[in-house]
């Protein structure tokens, strides 16, 4: 549970990062919140199938230090990700 959430929130912060950094990725507010929300928790779920180290941590209840950094880098990421390519195709399309 608390790496679905860890996930989710750098997802949102990741979303709101890229979307403040470049208007052409700006979805707004909430758009850039939910846009990260569901890149970070896709990402983060993707990063934990490929990285069974991470996940045998969590289940084990020794989730460490260097697992819940890169649980926040790849919400992070996937937040962001997700929030610039809306934002593109988004701006591509009012055009």
């Amino acid at each position: 549970m608390e790496q679905i959430l860890i996930n989710l929130v750098s997802g949102a912060l990741g979303g709101i990062g890229a979307g403040k950094s470049s208007p052409t990725f700006d979805l707004g507010m909430a758009g850039n919140v939910i846009s990260g929300l569901v890149g970070g928790g896709v990402l983060g779920q993707v990063v934990t199938l490929l990285l069974p180290s991470i996940m045998a941590a969590v289940q084990s209840g020794n989730l460490s230090i260097g697992g819940i950094v890169s649980q926040v880098v790849a919400g992070g990421a996937g937040g962001a990700i997700l929030t610039a390519i809306i934002g593109a195709i988004k701006n591509k399309a009012a055009a």
